[in-house]
């Protein structure tokens, strides 16, 4: 009898933890009212998000609704995601730096579907890329969800004046964006700004010099623009530049900067942008070897620091290569496409612990496909064209 009741009470507290366990772990997420599972899937991270329509009915209906991209825009930000440029290549390939693995876009961009539209993407903010297609139009594109917006065509005069430079700048608190071009012909240059939210091209702005030989422009806010020149005053050698990248330029709020190396020094160079402070990443040759290094300016010192350099056993292959590099910076990372004739590769850098990891290949059929450039972006289902 005591042995039967021993049995009892052992099954009854059995019972009872069961039950008390059940309240503290049988929590499931369909318990969420709608607002509070939003936010929670609004953390995923992007790539996830287009599984959820397959997961229940609800989640579809999750994916679907303008409440739940209100949610992840209320994420202060995303691991990029580099798009990656190949003029040969008829697919949108990207790297997600969140599962370190290459992904390919299913939806396609405005213009990629026409094979002699010859849209190449030119700059890239926030969310969206830009795209300028043979005829000198652009599109603005999400490349997640596929969404484009085609701006309104340049004034003629405009339009004929030689292009030097491109730059995107978006704003998250009111998902609106600019696009700034830099025309005319050196030292007479002006820009052309487009404003999403006006949803036109702005009159055409003069650049004036400054004592100290600056170009800005006479109203023009606190940016400055910064691009690489072909005269040979800013950039080097470097004749393998991706088309994508011949219109490279920085956004940034600082003033002018003096030359970094001498030029015999400087095989290739490109300008970045992390952070808000424009970087310069130089592949330059010295004593039978290659260095990669990636450079600040010191307001302080008024002089140029090294931040990061790749390890010596890496930047020797480049040496006697004729590499050149086209860099694109996002967030503490910088991305740095190595390319020549002999080969191709594609570097991350961290500036804060100056790691540089080499990608994987991205194969088709066996054969791996090299890309030029790259331009970085947070991959936001919310971002509007």
């Amino acid at each position: 009898m005591e042995q039967d009741q021993s049995c009892v009470s052992k099954k009854t507290r059995k019972r009872k933890l069961q039950q008390e366990g059940d309240g503290d772990f049988g929590f499931t997420l369909d318990e969420l009212n709608e607002d509070v599972l939003e936010r929670v899937l609004s953390w995923l991270p992007t790539s996830s998000f287009f599984r959820l329509r397959s997961v229940c009915k609800r989640w579809k209906s999750v994916a679907s609704s303008s409440s739940f991209r209100l949610a992840c825009s209320q994420v202060p930000s995303r691991d990029p995601w580099f798009f990656m440029v190949n003029p040969h290549f008829n697919q949108s390939i990207v790297f997600d730096t969140a599962e370190k693995s290459w992904k390919n876009l299913n939806c396609p961009l405005l213009g990629q579907e026409n094979p002699n539209c010859n849209s190449i993407p030119v700059a890239a903010s926030g969310g969206l890329i830009c795209f300028r297609n043979s005829c000198g139009d652009f599109v603005v594109t999400n490349p997640v969800t596929g969404a484009c917006r085609e701006l309104p065509p340049l004034d003629p005069i405009t339009q004929s004046q030689a292009l030097h430079a491109i730059a995107m700048s978006s704003s998250s608190e009111n998902s609106s964006y600019k696009l700034v071009l830099v025309f005319g012909e050196l030292p007479n240059l002006s820009i052309n700004i487009f404003e999403s939210g006006k949803g036109c091209w702005g009159e055409e702005i003069m650049l004036r010099r400054k004592s100290n030989d600056l170009l800005e422009p006479d109203d023009c806010g606190d940016d400055t623009l910064y691009f690489l020149s072909k005269a040979g005053d800013v950039v080097t050698t470097n004749m393998q530049r991706s088309p994508s990248k011949q219109y490279s330029s920085v956004i940034t709020v600082k003033d002018e900067y003096p030359r970094l190396l001498p030029v015999f020094l400087e095989y290739s160079i490109d300008v970045v942008e992390c952070t808000g402070e424009l970087l310069v990443v130089v592949l330059s040759e010295f004593l039978e070897t290659a260095s990669l290094r990636v450079w600040k300016f010191s307001e302080v010192e008024k002089s140029w620091l090294q931040v990061a350099a790749m390890p010596p056993s890496m930047s020797h292959e480049f040496y006697g290569k004729k590499a050149d590099i086209n860099c694109v910076g996002s967030g503490d990372q910088v991305m740095i496409c190595v390319n020549s004739g002999e080969f191709g590769t594609y570097v991350l850098c961290d500036l804060v612990t100056n790691e540089w990891i080499e990608l994987p290949k991205y194969c088709v059929d066996g054969k791996a496909k090299e890309f030029m450039s790259a331009f970085s972006f947070e991959p936001r289902i919310e971002a509007c064209v």
